[in-house]
């Protein structure tokens, strides 16, 4: 087990602030104590933190390695992959879920890969459904349209 102490400043402490959190996103910890002190130059909040050396954040289970689709897809493929995430993430704002309810990234690059975007084409893609199709081809199927014709 491992120790690691960090200091905040009460007032103007951001970058420490991010520092600490980033460090306890990024490693498995076993237990944070902390405390106020006060001296002459000021006030900090005091943070003994114990982790585990070598291990992944708390609560962050088993985590797939992320996948680089600009080395995994050819350049058009890659255009139109992008073209599909914009896509997505206005739909996903406008109705207020994480884009990966929409579809997800893997989904995406396989409908990229489709020489033609169809209701039907993209019910061939693993793990897009009828329903998925029938929700959102409509509006996939336009802003690639749209954004075809503005090239």
């Amino acid at each position: 087990m491992q120790i690691k102490v960090i200091s905040v400043p009460v007032s103007g402490g951001d970058s420490m602030n991010e520092e600490l959190n980033k460090f306890l996103r990024g490693h498995k910890v076993v237990q944070v104590e902390q405390q106020l002190i006060t001296d002459t130059s000021g006030a900090y909040w005091t943070f003994c933190i114990r982790y585990v050396e070598g291990g992944s954040a708390v609560g962050s289970g088993e985590r797939k390695e992320r996948i680089d689709y600009r080395e995994l897809l050819t350049p058009e493929v890659f255009a139109k992959f992008a073209r599909l995430r914009v896509a997505r993430k206005s739909i996903a704002e406008g109705e207020g879920i994480p884009a990966f309810a929409v579809f997800t990234d893997a989904e995406l690059a396989e409908m990229a890969r489709l020489e033609e975007l169809t209701k039907t084409s993209m019910q061939q893609v693993k793990g897009v459904g009828e329903k998925k199709a029938e929700k959102y081809a409509a509006q996939f199927i336009k802003a690639m349209q749209q954004d075809e014709a503005g090239q």
